[in-house]
């Protein structure tokens, strides 16, 4: 990839994915032909591009401000010598998805849902992923065999409801593969919600093209969570991609990561949640950035997430307001944390904290229903 490569392209080019995917920067040297680099520097990155590879889209890479060492989307593509000399006491499985797997990919946590892990591969290596485990097997999709044992285990499973598929990217599949899943997946009568976890429409918002739209619209209901994690990445186009799924009736919820430096401010997140709200994407979860081996220089402290979200309740529509959420280790699942409103309750009444800070009295009607009931049994 050359240092002109954006200005190069031609425009038909430019909106074409698969041309995205062939010139995206997958090395340290290509960085070093586009940023001053020390070889220092370059020995660490290619130490650490040895463990955890490196792929970023050149739209992905046009939306970085390079005056700004600091820039928000420049750290969660950029890798960086802290992804391998962090303290080494996380987990490459903290969430144990592995002990979770019922057939190869497939993860049965819940009782009725599962998790189709379809492919490793991203449209961009994000630093702060939670599954950087895959990475070190190298960029592959899995083959038809392996995707019928994961749809063969959801068959003969009457409990699954609900099935999310994802990856790497499941939107790196063609959509005839993604199409042999979707439709197999729609075919069983008691799967009834369809989730695809994809990053495209914000590092590849080139990839939703009119014949992705019109397969995804067959199979609804289909529901799209993807990752916003700050507002410089909902851009014109990266809307425009969203606009193409939720027009074609597929809601969109967005899942931020909370990352130190990038979004773990209360106005950062809430400008983010604004701007979702204007795409029509729904806010849906903060999550807490996961104990990944790798990931560490990205943590913040539990209580960051937790006060931004008090910052956001009352402040703004309800509708913008997201759900923090810690993923347990050791496959505990998701807990929600929320601020602490109640101060204190009784038979009669409870006092709550306001998110001006006021203390109300609130009287606590008797439970008639119950006190009879109790009474009669």
């Amino acid at each position: 990839m050359s240092s002109n490569i954006i200005k190069e392209a031609f425009p038909d080019q430019w909106e074409n994915w698969a041309w995205q995917l062939q010139n995206s920067i997958v090395s340290v040297e290509q960085l070093a032909g586009l940023l001053r680099i020390s070889e220092a520097e370059c020995a660490m990155l290619r130490e650490t591009t040895q463990k955890y590879p490196l792929a970023i889209t050149p739209y992905y890479w046009s939306l970085i401000d390079f005056t700004d060492p600091e820039d928000p989307l420049r750290k969660q593509c950029l890798p960086s010598y802290e992804e391998i000399c962090c303290p080494v006491s996380n987990e490459d499985d903290p969430l144990a998805e592995d002990e979770d797997m019922v057939v190869p990919n497939l993860v049965h946590r819940y009782p009725d849902r599962v998790l189709m892990i379809v492919t490793n591969i991203c449209a961009m290596n994000c630093r702060h992923c939670t599954r950087k485990r895959l990475w070190e097997s190298g960029r592959k999709g899995f083959s038809r065999q392996e995707v019928d044992k994961m749809l063969a285990y959801i068959r003969l499973t009457p409990t699954i409801r609900d099935v999310v598929v994802s990856g790497g990217d499941p939107l790196m599949l063609s959509d005839n593969n993604l199409e042999y899943i979707l439709r197999n997946l729609r075919e069983i009568r008691h799967v009834e919600i369809i989730r695809i976890g994809t990053r495209a429409p914000v590092v590849l918002p080139q990839r939703i093209t009119r014949g992705l739209v019109t397969m995804l619209r067959k199979y609804r209901p289909i529901w799209v969570n993807t990752q916003f994690n700050h507002p410089n990445e909902l851009t014109t186009r990266s809307t425009l991609a969203c606009d193409q799924i939720i027009s074609a009736g597929i809601p969109i919820n967005n899942q931020s990561v909370l990352l130190k430096g990038i979004n773990d401010d209360a106005s950062i997140m809430k400008t983010l949640c604004h701007k979702l709200l204007a795409a029509s994407i729904r806010p849906y979860y903060i999550f807490q950035c996961d104990p990944v081996k790798g990931t560490e220089h990205f943590r913040t402290s539990v209580w960051t997430g937790v006060e931004i979200i008090e910052n956001l309740r009352g402040h703004t529509s309800g509708l913008g307001v997201p759900t923090f959420v810690v993923d347990a280790p050791g496959g505990g699942g998701k807990v929600p944390l929320q601020p602490n409103y109640l101060i204190s309750m009784s038979a009669d009444s409870l006092v709550f904290r306001t998110y001006e800070g006021r203390v109300i009295r609130y009287p606590n009607p008797a439970d008639n229903f119950a006190s009879t009931y109790s009474k009669e049994f």
